[in-house]
């Protein structure tokens, strides 16, 4: 006997997604199929400009190299409905995650205010260090 799943099917229509190097997934898929390395290093002279402690600096331990996001500093707190002072406040991630999961409906094509059926948006983040 096989069980139904009438009326259970899913459908993956839409994707977003912001990686150090691609502002998207398509970009992302770029930077994989061509090797590039995405990771920002910095020279000793950039570090110390940015306010790094020099005894930081010369420790043989310290990673001088960052994941960076471009643009990440330009949330439309008025879209999302934000007053600005709270969104300064809101932990960059949060704002991000909120732009991604707009675009990945965006990508999808759909207009939540236009659409009868039901959406569902899955998303997900790593760890923050």
């Amino acid at each position: 006997m096989t069980e139904s799943n009438e009326g259970l099917d899913i459908a993956i229509v839409g994707m977003a997604g912001r990686f150090p190097g691609a502002n998207n997934v398509d970009a992302f898929w770029d930077l994989l199929k061509s090797g590039v390395e995405a990771v920002t290093f910095f020279t000793d002279e950039e570090l110390a400009e940015s306010g790094v402690d020099p005894n930081l600096i010369r420790d043989p331990n310290y990673v001088k190299s960052r994941a960076i996001i471009e643009d990440e500093d330009l949330f439309d707190a008025r879209f999302f409905d934000f007053f600005p002072r709270e969104a300064e406040m809101m932990d960059p991630q949060h704002r991000l995650f909120l732009e991604t999961a707009w675009l990945a409906l965006e990508n999808a094509g759909y207009h939540a205010d236009h659409f009868d059926g039901l959406i569902g948006l899955f998303g997900g983040v790593s760890l923050n260090t």
